[in-house]
């Protein structure tokens, strides 16, 4: 039995009460080899931020380095509402950045994850186990961290704008001060 209405309100509040109504995201490219100018998975995230209504703060690239990933997104945490990185989730010896983001991550967000490969069955088949796409929060910023394909960072960007704003109110309620 729960205790919420059809609308998603609980004891007459809505729980989508405190979502963020305009972001600002930073997207980070993790890579070795490419620029922003060269750089389809960060502008297909760039696009989709864009197009919900958000706006792009920062779009950067890092090397594929442990430290400096790290380094970046724990930076970047204290300029935007969201963080999103493309690249360095797969299995490679050089894709780091699961390892790197999640040291910084206070609260896990596994659905995300579940959810991003569950949609990427469709298109890669079984090939989905070699993707590590994941998401959390750091000090109260949804953080999510996205393949480097095209098409990847696509259908993650979208699961992105759908549920980043909520996320976004949600974790940092402890934090906004009024």
């Amino acid at each position: 039995m729960s205790d919420h209405d059809e609308s998603g309100e609980a004891d007459g509040h809505s729980h989508h009460g405190h979502d963020v109504e305009s972001l600002g995201v930073a997207v980070l490219t993790v890579t070795s080899t490419r620029t922003l100018d060269d750089d389809p998975a960060g502008d297909a995230i760039a696009t989709a931020v864009e197009d919900a209504g958000h706006e792009v703060v920062v779009r950067d690239a890092v090397d594929d380095d442990d430290d400096a990933i790290r380094s970046r997104v724990d930076g970047l945490v204290d300029e935007v509402g969201t963080v999103v990185t493309t690249g360095g989730t797969g299995v490679t010896p050089d894709d780091v950045t699961v390892e790197a983001v999640g040291e910084l991550f206070d609260k896990r967000l596994p659905g995300f994850g579940e959810l991003f490969r569950r949609r990427s069955y469709d298109e890669v088949g079984t090939r989905v186990v070699g993707t590590r796409a994941t998401a959390g929060v750091v000090d109260g910023v949804p953080v999510f961290c996205l393949p480097g394909s095209a098409n990847a960072a696509r259908l993650g960007a979208d699961l992105v704008v759908a549920e980043a704003p909520h996320l976004a109110g949600l974790a940092g309620r402890g934090a906004q001060t009024e």
